[in-house]
């Protein structure tokens, strides 16, 4: 039975978890070693080992589990045998957190929807991961369990929700302009796409417009929705794109507002904070859903980019 040649895993968020727990333990390592050439079977490992039948068996069920081993069944001298190999080679586990890239004058910050580190909703509110609802629903309590980093749709009637993106603008640059693209919709019962909210967004405190959202979409499953969502809840939103220059704030490529790059003050500072919500005093208060890139119709979570310059003569130092 061949072994697998070069292959390798990638998990991420709530996925990695059944893959760690599978990798905790020596005697379980002790099998990847044994079957880094060759499948074998569970007597051939048991002898190999100096362990009980059973004791291999319960190991390997959780390898299987975590869907870390080949299985085959071949004929033997007693009727089929089991024969397990390694599916992998290579593990890569991507921690919960923020993915930063840095290209040519542009620093793009990917931020997780559940990275927030301010709330404050009112219901009907929730959180779900791509697996499972998090938490209670319509519980504003909800969005303070732990799990709340794996959220890849959130939502809520009024209120707002605020993310702390790194400024890896590099030292001595000069930010030239600032854009901040999101999958949002309006949140009303079940769903509804003639359901008008206002959503605002503030950046370093200064509020640099508010947008419209025609309604909160549903009626087909989503590009990205996961299967276990209930088919009659919101299931996509639509992709919106902010820009802050020294000309003022744009959504969409159209004038938003004469807020421009200098009133941000991002010069210095260490971090950039975002806030998306809805006013409680707004013409519209129909709430906001927010999607995650595991959810709704584009693989995207928060994304921010900041392009900036140099003064003449200042050498570059890229951020890595």
């Amino acid at each position: 039975m061949p072994t697998s040649g070069n292959r390798r895993l990638t998990v991420e968020g709530e996925a990695a978890v059944p893959v760690l727990r599978a990798l905790d333990s020596e005697t379980r390592m002790l099998i990847f070693s044994l079957l880094s050439h060759e499948g074998m079977n569970v007597s051939e490992l048991a002898e190999a080992m100096g362990m009980a039948h059973s004791t291999v068996s319960t190991n390997l069920k959780m390898l299987e589990e975590a869907g870390l081993l080949v299985v085959q069944y071949v004929p033997g001298t007693r009727g089929s045998q089991k024969l397990v190999a390694k599916r992998y080679d290579e593990i890569l586990i991507k921690l919960p957190g923020v993915a930063v890239e840095a290209d040519q004058d542009v620093v793009e910050i990917s931020m997780p929807i559940g990275n927030y580190h301010r709330i404050d909703v009112k219901p009907t509110c929730g959180l779900a991961s791509d697996s499972k609802f998090i938490g209670m629903l319509d519980d504003v309590r909800s969005f303070y369990e732990p799990e709340h980093v794996f959220a890849q749709l959130l939502w809520f009637g009024q209120g707002y929700v605020e993310y702390a993106f790194p400024n890896n603008v590099p030292r001595g640059a000069l930010t030239t302009e600032l854009e901040l693209s999101a999958e949002v919709c309006s949140e009303a019962p079940q769903y509804d796409h003639n359901w008008p909210s206002d959503i605002t967004l503030w950046i370093n405190g200064v509020e640099v417009g508010t947008w419209t959202s025609p309604g909160d979409f549903g009626g087909k499953r989503g590009n990205l929705t996961p299967a276990w969502w209930p088919e009659d809840q919101t299931q996509y939103g639509v992709l919106k794109r902010w820009k802050v220059s020294a000309e003022g704030s744009f959504i969409d490529g159209e004038a938003l507002s004469p807020v421009k790059l200098a009133d941000l003050k991002l010069e210095n500072a260490n971090h950039i904070e975002v806030r998306l919500g809805v006013k409680p005093d707004a013409r519209n208060v129909g709430g906001m859903n927010l999607f995650g890139r595991r959810f709704g119709n584009y693989p995207q979570d928060l994304l921010m980019r900041l392009s900036y310059t140099f003064p003449e003569g200042q050498k570059a130092h890229k951020v890595k």
